[in-house]
């Protein structure tokens, strides 16, 4: 999790300073004193802007949450498409608040801009849940619809993400700066809670059976509501907010001091034309000498912003490919049953215990012990953090696809005997050259315990099957493809036998979904109900059902029907990723029953094995992310705070895009490519350490200078550095 970091200042991601001469305002009218909570100096506003941010954090973060699994299981895409979309839509949500902000301070201001953009967010929402009913067109209509309404949610998200905690900055005095620090500690909390009870509830509601499958418009439905109370509850506050008029967006001034330094170096490119003692001193024909000695500053902390993209790339995964990861392993605890999105909630549950942990623990035990744990050293320590946790995850990885079931491979089938026949039955594949590929007996319903591989000699091939029953023997053929699993049903008819070749699940595991089909032997026709919404039909005389996905659990009774007959079957536990067969058979003792057999084993690695990676990670964010801010604040006058909080952002979208470009080029296998980024992690840390032993920390008195005064040539003017080096 990303959260919106507090800051303490009054500014919003972009704050004003102007450099044009502004003609004198004239004077305001008093203002009439702002209603306070019970009193105090606090103001009654921002418990609206604190509600607000609850409900919107639970929102994104909600909808965040299910929005891998809608991908992979509603709309059918494949794992690297999925993870693609998913950072696509992640790295958007952080490039918007750059327009977000600029739109606020250049045009509505922050209120308007919160109002105008939540509707936005809403729209997105409304459109996002519509594209989730099965019942509403195709899957073409759901893509549209759903990529429409990630786009208005991106916009919506982020445009407001640079105003709000501002906003709330706004409605103190400046005599009350204290209890300003503490409103954003508040915030920060809100911003937590929302993303801790959203990641938690969310999947449940997914969970919920709608039209027969997962409810996904349910799971995002929820999320649409708490947006709407929370435009609601700010709107219900506009009369008591103080709404300060846009002035300016300082980024766009930034940017036009730097483009006019490097232009105006070039135009004076002469050897005639003395130097000057930085490149950012070109600028001084038009701009003031502080706004400068500013960008001076701004400049040397951007620097070192380079590497830290790779950081959120790793990070960000926790939503994706350790999602998916989730979904292949066993998530019964004993004692609850997690949904595999549901283990997301550890990173906002470890952020809260970590965050006082660390700076009430382990940083005062490490300052105890002599060790100047710097800025910079938090960072990188943060980053070797992550580049564990994701060497973790590839081990993890590595274990589960050990015990998954073989995959078969090109010019290779899998091949099962069921013999429903009632006494034992010789089986002989031939090839095409009369070589005898397989012998097996198979008893009356015996259970394999495993598929045998056969080799093909070209893409498809038929098989001789020589079937020895009693004293008959009889030859059938059957076509097979490549790549694929096959159970050939041997049946009774009349006083001989027959075959038939069923052709299994298409992939090798279940996506963590339990799948059921079924062999009806009867000679009638059976309704089988799973569950209130989940039917199917089996055709008589050795029909057999296609997969349906089911909710794992105990099925001790489930109910079928015939035309004149009603009765129950005990199908025991389904398990989690497991594809189960069922044969429907009338014994003369025992009556109808299901004959049970396990096409594909169920996940058998505990989620658990999960804490440790999410536990690595999320101290790895806590070292980096709040160090870092802190750490950029302290180099940087405060002027360019709200720049910093824009290139902060934008090396977040910067990482989730190097995520999409892996996940859809690399080609690699899962567990190849989690040592992949923890490689990449530890070369990007490597150079940060390096870049951070020469950097030169900043003194703050050193970042004042004195008042703007426009100096055609700068001679002279570099601010002074300690000469002390922050070693690695």
């Amino acid at each position: 999790m990303n959260p919106f970091q507090k800051n303490e200042s009054k500014e919003t991601l972009f704050s004003p300073v102007s450099i044009e001469e502004v003609p004198p305002r004239p004077p305001s009218p008093p203002k009439k004193p702002s209603p306070t909570i019970c009193g105090s100096n606090y103001p009654l506003s921002i418990a609206f802007i604190v509600v607000n941010e609850f409900c919107e954090r639970f929102s994104y973060y909600g909808m965040k949450a299910v929005l891998i699994l809608y991908f992979l299981y509603f709309l059918h895409w494949n794992e690297d498409t999925s993870t693609s979309i998913y950072h696509a839509f992640s790295s958007l949500c952080y490039f918007t608040p750059i327009l977000g902000a600029a739109i606020a301070d250049s045009w509505l201001g922050k209120f308007k801009t919160i109002i105008y953009l939540s509707l936005v967010y809403v729209l997105g929402h409304v459109i996002k849940s519509l594209g989730a009913l099965p019942i509403l067109g195709g899957q073409v209509v759901h893509t549209v619809l759903s990529l429409i309404g990630l786009s208005l949610i991106a916009l919506g998200t982020g445009g407001i993400k640079p105003c709000v905690a501002a906003f709330g900055g706004d409605q103190f005095e400046e005599k009350h700066a204290e209890e300003r620090t503490r409103y954003f500690s508040v915030f920060y909390l809100s911003i937590n809670a929302g993303s801790l009870i959203s990641t938690f509830i969310t999947p449940m509601l997914r969970d919920v059976q709608c039209f027969g499958e997962d409810c996904y418009a349910l799971a995002f439905g929820v999320p649409g509501l708490l947006m709407v109370i929370a435009l609601v509850v700010f709107a219900m506050g506009s009369k008591i907010y103080n709404k300060p008029p846009p002035e300016g967006n300082i980024v766009a001034q930034v940017f036009k001091c730097i483009w006019f330094a490097i232009s105006n170096r070039f135009k004076n490119r002469s050897g005639d034309i003395p130097k000057r003692q930085h490149w950012l001193d070109w600028a001084a024909e038009k701009y003031p000498k502080q706004l400068i000695m500013d960008v001076k500053a701004l400049t040397r902390v951007l620097f070192l912003y380079i590497p830290l993209p790779m950081f959120w790339a790793l990070l960000d995964q926790q939503g994706s490919r350790w999602t998916l990861q989730a979904i292949r392993m066993n998530r019964n605890l004993g004692f609850f049953v997690l949904q595999p999105d549901q283990m997301q909630v550890l990173n906002p549950l470890l952020v809260l215990i970590f965050i006082p942990l660390f700076d009430f623990v382990i940083y005062r035990l490490v300052s105890k012990c002599g060790i100047n744990f710097s800025s910079l050293r938090k960072m990188a320590v943060g980053m070797i953090l992550a580049c564990l946790a994701f060497a973790v995850a590839a081990a993890v990885e590595i274990k589960i696809n050990e015990m998954a079931p073989a995959q078969p491979g090109p010019q290779e089938v899998f091949l099962q005997v069921l013999n429903l026949a009632d006494d034992e039955v010789k089986v002989t594949v031939v090839g095409n050259e009369n070589n005898s590929l397989l012998i097996e007996s198979i008893k009356s319903f015996q259970k394999t315990p495993h598929y045998s591989k056969l080799h093909l000699k070209t893409k498809s091939q038929d098989f001789h099957f020589h079937l020895k029953y009693h004293n008959l023997s009889l030859y059938t053929e059957h076509s097979v493809q490549e790549k694929n699993w096959y159970s050939l049903v041997i049946r009774e008819d009349g006083n001989s036998i027959s075959s038939m070749m069923v052709k299994d699940t298409e992939s090798r595991t279940t996506n963590g979904m339990t799948t059921v089909r079924f062999v009806n032997t009867l000679h009638k026709d059976v309704n089988i109900s799973l569950s209130t919404d989940t039917s199917l039909n089996v055709g008589e005389d050795y029909g057999v059902s296609a997969y349906r996905t089911v909710q794992r659990g105990e099925y001790p009774a489930v109910h079928c029907r015939t035309e004149d007959k009603n009765f129950s079957l005990n199908l025991g536990l389904l398990d989690f990723g497991a594809a189960y067969l069922f044969v429907i058979t009338n014994n003369t003792n025992q009556g109808l029953q299901a004959w049970k057999i396990e096409d594909i084993p169920a996940n058998k690695m505990s989620i658990a094995w999960q804490l440790p990676q999410y536990a690595l990670v999320t101290a790895g964010e806590v070292m980096f992310s709040v160090t870092g801010l802190e750490f950029s604040y302290s180099q940087a006058p405060s002027s360019m705070k709200s720049v910093l909080q824009a290139a902060w952002l934008l090396t977040i979208a910067v990482g989730n895009i190097i995520v999409l470009v892996v996940a859809q080029f690399s080609g690699l296998v899962q567990w190849a490519e989690f040592i992949l980024f923890s490689c990449l992690l530890l070369v990007i840390c490597l150079i940060f350490s390096i870049m951070g032993y020469y950097y030169v920390p900043v003194k703050t008195e050193d970042m004042r200078g004195p008042a703007d005064k426009h100096i055609p040539h700068i001679q002279g003017n570099m601010i002074k550095l300690e000469t002390k080096k922050t070693k690695l």
